[in-house]
């Protein structure tokens, strides 16, 4: 693979393939300043039509879902505050008109409407938060025809993808029965911008915690964090980890105990936990992240009561979904917290 600079972004040869990208461009977040045009061509095409048949009037977009996806009974609202500061900041930049004015498409006037053009309509809404049904409105949109027409897609964007994950998460939530939830989806989600929202949905929907430092950080969302088989494979002995890991963080040390055997890991942690105490320090948890977690789940919670270590926790992670939530619990597993980020969607 050959990657070398080309027009201000890297043209990538495998093979006989040539990957060039068609056009200068750097990948990176949406510019704010030309947020007017994240939308489908025919919402310019519809508005320049309504401009030169003098169609000025308001109109009312109302944003629902006729029906519910199978085996889901209700939606919970989000999106929101993204949809507010987008309506706020509504402008086209000069970089913006001249992109329009290259397609060939659009008449000077219109392009001239646009330069001066403000999203100067009203938004009613639920809160984020809000349970909803089908055919009950997220929000409705009401403004001059041309404004609502133009903002309808990003409106839309902002809206359904954080609904899909804040009704998700609530799932999840709710099939925990009161058990904390972290999400832990960053590395799954699309992206800072999906990651981002992600975390923020799942909060709203009920998550304890991210994973994510920068929502964190942004949103005031409590981090959590434990530690990867990365770390315990770093290290010569699996206890070695755990101690390290334990002697770094006392307050907050949860061990991952399924690198190798976790049954004995669960016994080092035993040994790491009375270290701990002796220190005047108390281990907080252990986690599975693989391996049949019932019977696992069961099998650590005996080898920690035994040792007199009822109050560390089992959490709990890997391809979980509210499904599989229910299961586990159902199979009398007992978990104190999960960790939910592969199927956070």
């Amino acid at each position: 693979m050959d990657a070398r600079r080309f027009g201000g972004a890297a043209r990538t040869e495998v093979g006989a393939i040539d990957q060039t990208p068609r056009g200068s461009f750097v990948s990176g977040p949406l510019l704010t300043r030309d947020a007017a045009l994240f939308t489908d061509l025919y919402e310019l095409t519809m508005a320049a039509s309504y401009l030169r048949e003098g169609m000025s009037g308001d109109a009312t977009f109302s944003l629902f879902v006729r029906k519910l996806p199978r085996g889901r009974g209700f939606l919970v609202a989000a999106g929101l505050e993204d949809v507010l500061e987008y309506l706020g900041s509504f402008r086209f930049s000069d970089a913006a008109l001249d992109y329009l004015r290259s397609l060939g498409r659009f008449e000077p006037a219109f392009l001239e409407v646009l330069r001066g053009l403000s999203f100067t309509g009203s938004v009613r809404a639920v809160p984020e938060g809000t349970v909803l049904f089908a055919d009950e409105p997220l929000l409705e949109v009401t403004a001059p025809i041309m404004e609502a027409q133009l903002v309808e897609t990003a409106v839309m964007n902002f809206a359904h993808l954080q609904t899909v994950l804040a009704s998700k998460a609530a799932r999840v939530v709710l099939a925990a029965g009161g058990r904390p939830v972290v999400d832990f989806g960053l590395r799954r989600t699309h992206g800072i911008d999906a990651g981002m929202k992600a975390a923020r949905c799942a909060y709203i929907a009920g998550a304890a915690m991210s994973s994510n430092v920068l929502a964190g950080l942004a949103y005031g969302i409590p981090p959590s964090g434990t530690m990867a088989h990365s770390y315990v494979s770093a290290f010569p002995n699996e206890i070695d980890a755990f101690r390290a890991f334990a002697r770094a963080f006392p307050a907050s040390a949860t061990l991952l105990i399924d690198t190798y055997d976790t049954v004995a890991a669960a016994h080092k942690a035993v040994t790491v936990a009375r270290e701990m105490e002796a220190r005047g320090a108390r281990l907080s948890g252990v986690r599975l992240d693989s391996g049949d977690i019932v019977v696992l789940a069961k099998e650590v919670r005996r080898v920690l009561d035994a040792a007199g270590l009822g109050y560390v926790k089992i959490f709990v992670s890997g391809g979980l979904d509210e499904d599989e939530v229910a299961r586990l619990l159902g199979a009398g597993a007992p978990i104190d917290a999960f960790g939910v980020g592969t199927r956070m969607d």
